[in-house]
This record gives C-alpha cells, structure tokens and sequence, in this order.
C-alpha cells in the first residue's frame, strides 16, 4: 500500500535513474521553502531539548495558549496517541481520508463507522462517537464550511477530531474558535506539510487546557529532537513565507490544472483549495497512467486505496512550473 505518496526510492531504481532526477508528483509536501535563518553545524546538543520556545512560537502562529497544545514525532503518532488514549468503541470517518485513521482504529479496537463525504455527508452519525473530519480533505484538497456539522457532532456528544494539516495553505478559518466553548474537540496539526520538512517529525494537538493536560500526563518528556525544534521555529520567524509560498502555489496549480484539461485520460478535475489536485481518469486505470508518465521519471499518487474512490483516481500534486512542464510534454505525446 502506497503512504504519502509512492517509494522514490524504489521507483528511481525501477526506472533506472537518481533519485534527484525523480519528479515526485505523488508527495504533497510544500515545494516553496521557508528560508532558515540558522546553522544546524553551530547547534548545541550536548542538552536535553527544552520546548518552551517552540511552544510559544505555535501558539503565537495559531492564536491561542501554550496550554492548548501537545506535541509529537509527527502527526501520525499524534493520530494514534489520541485513539489509545480516548479509549472510546465507536469512530465515525468521513471518507475518503488518510488511511492512517482507519489503522488506527482496527489497531484499538473500535468500531469504524465510513460517511461518504462526497454523497452523504449529513448523514447521521451515532451518539457519543469519535468524529474525524479532514478539511481540507484529503486526497481532493476541498474546504468545507463545517460549522454546521459541529452543532450535530456537538448535540450528539461526540468526541471531535478535526484534521487542518493543509489548512495553513488556505486563506481559511480553523476551527480553533470552539476550542474554548467544547471540551471534546481535538484539532491536529501537520506542521511538516506547510513548512516543506516532512523529514523534521513534528505533529501537534490542539485541545483545552484540561484535555491537554491529561494526554501530556502520558506522554515521554523529550520525544522531538533539537533540529525539529529549531527548525519549525525557524520556519515561523519567516515572515513572508506565507504569502510567498500561496503566491507560487497558486500560479503553478493554475497551470497544473490547465495542462491536465488538455489530456484526453483526464474525466474530471476536482476542485481543491490546497497543494494538490484529484483526478478521475477515463479509458485507463491508475496504475496504467502511472506507467505511462514514469517514462518520464514522473511519480503520481494512485488513489485506489481510498475509501469510496476506485484505480480511476490519481492525485497530482503542484510542484514547481519547470516540472510540470515534463509532464504536460509527456501528456501531450501519450494522449495522440
């Protein structure tokens, strides 16, 4: 099964170049960096890391308390943190999302509950279950307004985990207003996607003071080395990053998504708020426009995985203009 996208390195073997000659359409991490005012040679680690400064430049970013925020080894382990700790029976997903959360849920024990967000999204959901809800969503990057679906969850008395990974790519509002007026209410954070470093492991939780304090209760004191501390704070005293990295996404996407209407596979083109864009195909499967484009060295996400979508839906993600240049020439010839 295909996580985050593909293996670049398997595939770099399996088309028989360096892996710096892949062009990795599959992984939505930022291709816009922040600029990193430190030098990691000159870091001090003979210490134990201390986190205080961390925290306070997240809460800073995310307008709330140091209080209202956990920290883990990347957002994976904070999925799984909250399903041991909760301990609840019943989790509802609205799907399709990050496979993870169906994992995690076998792995604990609870009875998995799938709404088909793209059909059925009102549907009704039993009391007391723990909803996950990704916005932006996750393979197809579209926002939703679920002001209306947290009254429901709330009157149900469900437990709440909203998933805003791709938020900071949106000019969007989070969800971190009810923080303060539901105490079931979790909000997880990638901060890796954003910030072009999934190899520097940070996740972070977002909840009350209270529910804060019992999940820190279980957990170890240093679990984020000195260079992720450092360079997440690095990456937030960037102060133009964001406008920077919105600006160049934008235009790319536009010409990703311009490109993509030109090819005779693609059925339809999902609109998507983030850094990335879903594909339905037509006359081929996945992992035959797969094949196609790797010729060219170029890697999409197969979405067959993902629940309610079948091997017709590939996610692309917008990478720089140079890069989709190769693969609107490769479109261009497989598509006569």
């Amino acid at each position: 099964m295909e996580r985050h996208g593909g293996n670049i390195t398997a595939f770099a073997q399996e088309v028989e170049c360096k892996v710096d000659e892949v062009i990795d359409l599959s992984s939505n991490i930022n291709f816009v960096k922040p600029t990193i005012d430190i030098d990691f040679n000159s870091l001090d680690i003979s210490a134990y890391p201390n986190y205080e400064k961390l925290y306070q430049a997240i809460a800073t970013k995310y307008g709330i308390s140091s209080s209202n925020i956990e920290l883990f080894n990347g957002a994976t382990v904070a999925i799984h943190t909250i399903f041991r700790e909760l301990n609840l029976k019943h989790c509802t997903l609205y799907a399709p999302l990050y496979g993870e959360y169906a994992n995690s849920a076998k792995t604990y024990g609870y009875k998995i509950e799938l709404i088909n967000r793209f059909k059925n999204i009102e549907q009704d959901i039993k009391e007391n279950s723990l909803v996950i809800f990704v916005n932006p969503s996750t393979p197809d990057g579209k926002f939703y307004n679920i002001d209306k679906l947290m009254q429901i969850w709330i009157e149900k008395r469900c437990t709440i985990l909203i998933d805003e990974s791709f938020l900071d790519f949106t000019p969007y509002e989070s969800t971190v207003k009810y923080l303060n007026s539901y105490n079931r209410l979790y909000i997880l954070k990638s901060m890796t996607k954003f910030y072009s470093s999934a190899g520097m492991r940070i996740g972070a939780i977002f909840s009350n003071k209270k529910s804060i304090k019992e999940l820190k209760a279980k957990e170890p004191l240093w679990k984020i080395s000195e260079f992720d501390s450092q360079y997440l704070q690095s990456a937030l005293r960037d102060k133009s990053f964001i406008q920077k990295s919105n600006q160049i996404n934008s235009e790319a996407k536009e010409y990703l998504i311009a490109l993509l209407k030109e090819s005779d596979f693609i059925e339809k083109i999902y609109n998507s708020t983030v850094n990335f864009v879903l594909v339905k195909l037509k006359n081929i499967t996945a992992k035959e426009f797969q094949a196609k484009v790797a010729s060219s060295k170029i890697m999409v996400r197969d979405c067959s995985n993902f629940h309610f979508l079948n091997d017709k839906f590939v996610r692309v993600a917008v990478k720089n203009i140079d890069k989709l240049k190769i693969l609107k020439d490769r479109l261009s010839k497989i598509s006569t």
